[in-house]
């Protein structure tokens, strides 16, 4: 058995660090000398410490190392250190994101205007026949998972798909959680089209759109933004259109065929309406 200071130095954890867990209930001593009041430890405990302390400096908190400790079980250790790396490679991504924006701005204020240009084309698109799946997902990055659903639930049912597809995103107003997406596939060959709906998915007609508005967004994802700035300043300067439905996108090339983001190619579509 050893006295704390003894523990202490045994296991490069300071005096006050031990005390500290022992108050908070995660590693008591194995026994207190009933004469002297020492508090002893042995070496049997070394291993509970160095799992507390490693779960520390993985950056769990005092309640969440009880409940791990808990458990008793190695693999449940395991499983929340992979949750804390997600979590901790989530918050890194935020970060990064955070610090292009900051570059976005400081070159706002610098330049005064963004470096991309996009030029504005109205079109007439026609009605599709496709298989639809509509859902409310937790943001836009969320679409690629409902992608791989669509796709499965084709082939599952003997769908066949022309290769073309679009997004259709039907909230009044940009989400930053919660966003309504409907994604279409166009069908190869016209199919019944029943109009029923299930769990999502349904086939059906699109509706066609006499004046869409229409740009390419080339590079990353986060580009897309500038677009819809620069639809902002197209409609100011051609009053006779105002918007009229849902936003659509089709990524015409992404992550599916292009490793770089910077060759990715998105075109974003807004329904017009001339005023008379």
């Amino acid at each position: 058995m050893f006295r704390i200071g003894e523990f202490s130095r045994l296991t490069q954890v300071s005096v006050r660090m031990l005390r500290y867990y022992d108050k908070m209930g995660l590693l008591a001593p194995a026994e207190i000398d009933s004469w002297s009041g020492y508090r002893m430890y042995s070496a049997a405990q070394i291993p509970v410490l160095n799992k507390i302390v490693y779960l520390r400096d993985s950056g769990f908190q005092v309640a969440e190392i009880a409940d791990i400790l808990k458990s008793g079980n190695d693999n449940t250790v395991v499983e929340q250190l992979d949750r804390k790396y997600m979590e901790i490679m989530g918050n890194i991504e935020a970060e990064q994101a955070q610090l292009k924006r900051i570059e976005t701005a400081k070159n706002q204020f610098l330049f005064g205007k963004d470096e991309l240009h996009y030029q504005i084309a109205v079109k007439s698109i026609p009605a599709y026949h496709v298989l639809s799946l509509r859902r409310v997902i937790p943001d836009y990055y969320a679409e690629g998972g409902l992608w791989e659903e669509l796709s499965a639930f084709a082939v599952m049912n003997r769908i066949y798909l022309s290769g073309e597809t679009f997004s259709i995103y039907h909230d009044n107003e940009y989400k930053e959680e919660n966003v309504d997406v409907e994604l279409c596939a166009v069908l190869k060959k016209v199919v019944d089209l029943t109009g029923q709906t299930v769990d999502g998915f349904s086939l059906r007609l699109t509706e066609p759109v006499p004046a869409m508005a229409c740009t390419m967004v080339y590079g990353k994802f986060s580009n897309i933004a500038g677009a819809y700035l620069n639809f902002a300043q197209w409609l100011q300067k051609n009053s006779r259109y105002k918007m009229s439905g849902p936003n659509r996108q089709i990524v015409h090339r992404g992550p599916w065929n292009e490793e770089c983001p910077q060759s990715y190619l998105t075109e974003i579509q807004i329904p017009m309406k001339k005023i008379t």
